[in-house]
C-alpha cells in the first residue's frame, strides 16, 4: 500500500523519459537541406488596402521576387528549388510577400481576398518550407473549393519550421519566434478586411505557433488540429476571445505522443502538456474522420468538410454514431 502514492509520479516520469528520447536520438534524414541563397526581397510595408489594384500591385512584387529566387537558385545548381519556385511563379498564382532565405517565408492567397467574407489562414507544421510547399499549397486550394465564392485562404509559411523529428519540433522556441509575425497578419486583414470572419488553422506544430499568437488576436475561431499540445493546460491559458476547436482523426499517429511538458537540462521545457482534444483542455471538439496526420485537408473527407464549416461559422457535422 505504501507504494501506491508513488505510481503517477513514474508514469510522468517514463513519460518524461520518452519525450526526452525524442529530442537525445537523432533520426537519419531529419536534418533539413542546405540552405540555398536567395536575394533579399523586395521592402514591403504592411498591408493597408485590400483593394484588387493594391493587391495585384502587390502580388506583382511576390512573383518578381520569388523569380529572382528562382534565378538564384539555378545559380546555386540546385534544380529542384527553381523547379519549385517557377511553379511559384505561374500566371494566376497571389503572393502578399515572399522571402527565399532561411529555407523560405511567404503568404500566398488563394481565391479573390478583396471580396472575402470568409478568411481562413493555415499556419503549418514541422517539415514545411518551400523544398515541401506543395502540399501546403493543395491544402489550401482544397479549403478554399470547399469555402466556395466570398472564401480566401491565406498559406501561412511565415516562420522557420522545425524538422519533423528534432529538438526544435518538442519545444516552443521556433512558436515564440513566428508568433508575433502571425498575430500582426491577422491584426492586418482585420483593419482591411472589416467584417470579415477569421479563422486560423493551425496543425500540428502549427498549433503551437497559434497558441503563442493567441492571446489579443483579432481571429474569430482557432482550430487545433492534429495537435501534439499547445504548452497550456487549458483553452482559458490561450487567453483569447477567439471560439477555440480542437480535432484529431481516427488514424492521426500524434495521439500516441506523450502529453507531458517537463524541463530538461540544456534544453529548456519539452513537450507541449494537455491533448487539446481532452475534455480538461476545454477546446470545442469536432469530428475530424478516421484520417492520418496529413490527411486533414483532403478533398471529400469529413475533416475538411468541418473545417470549412468552422470557417464559415457553421456548426460542425457530428460524428455518424453521436
Amino acid at each position: 500500500m505504501a507504494d501506491r502514492p508513488r505510481r503517477p509520479r513514474l508514469r510522468r516520469t517514463l513519460l518524461a523519459a520518452l519525450v526526452t528520447f525524442a529530442v537525445a536520438v537523432p533520426v537519419s534524414g531529419a536534418a533539413r537541406p542546405a540552405a540555398v541563397p536567395a536575394p533579399a526581397p523586395t521592402a514591403l510595408g504592411p498591408l493597408r488596402d485590400a483593394g484588387p489594384a493594391a493587391l495585384a500591385e502587390r502580388y506583382a512584387v511576390g512573383r518578381q521576387d520569388i523569380l529572382a529566387a528562382e534565378r538564384a537558385a539555378v545559380g546555386h545548381g540546385d534544380l529542384k528549388r527553381a523547379a519549385t519556385l517557377r511553379a511559384m511563379a505561374s500566371p494566376g498564382r497571389q503572393f502578399l510577400s515572399f522571402d527565399g532565405r532561411d529555407g523560405g517565408r511567404s503568404v500566398e492567397v488563394v481565391g479573390e481576398l478583396a471580396a472575402a467574407r470568409r478568411v481562413a489562414v493555415l499556419v503549418p507544421g514541422a517539415g514545411v518550407s518551400l523544398d515541401a510547399y506543395g502540399r501546403l499549397r493543395r491544402g489550401a486550394v482544397a479549403l478554399q473549393r470547399e469555402l466556395g465564392d466570398g472564401g480566401a485562404v491565406l498559406a501561412w509559411l511565415g516562420y522557420r519550421t522545425p524538422a519533423t523529428v528534432s529538438p526544435a519540433s518538442v519545444t516552443d522556441g521556433r512558436a515564440a519566434e513566428a508568433a508575433p509575425g502571425l498575430r500582426a497578419l491577422v491584426d492586418r486583414l482585420a483593419a482591411v478586411l472589416p467584417g470579415a470572419r477569421i479563422t486560423l488553422l493551425c496543425h500540428s506544430y502549427g498549433s503551437v505557433v497559434c497558441a503563442r499568437a493567441a492571446s489579443g488576436t483579432a481571429a474569430d475561431a482557432l482550430v487545433l488540429y492534429g495537435s501534439p499540445g499547445v504548452g497550456s493546460e487549458d483553452a482559458d491559458s490561450l487567453g483569447t476571445g477567439a471560439r477555440v476547436w480542437a480535432g484529431r482523426g481516427g488514424a492521426d499517429w500524434i495521439a500516441r505522443v506523450p502529453h507531458v511538458r517537463v524541463r530538461v537540462p540544456f534544453v529548456g521545457a519539452v513537450g507541449f502538456g494537455t491533448d487539446p482534444v481532452a475534455e480538461r483542455f476545454g477546446a470545442e471538439v469536432f469530428d475530424a474522420g478516421g484520417g492520418g496526420h496529413s490527411d486533414y485537408l483532403l478533398p471529400g473527407s469529413r475533416a475538411l468538410t468541418n473545417l470549412g464549416r468552422i470557417v464559415s461559422g457553421r456548426a460542425p457535422l457530428e460524428a455518424p454514431d453521436a
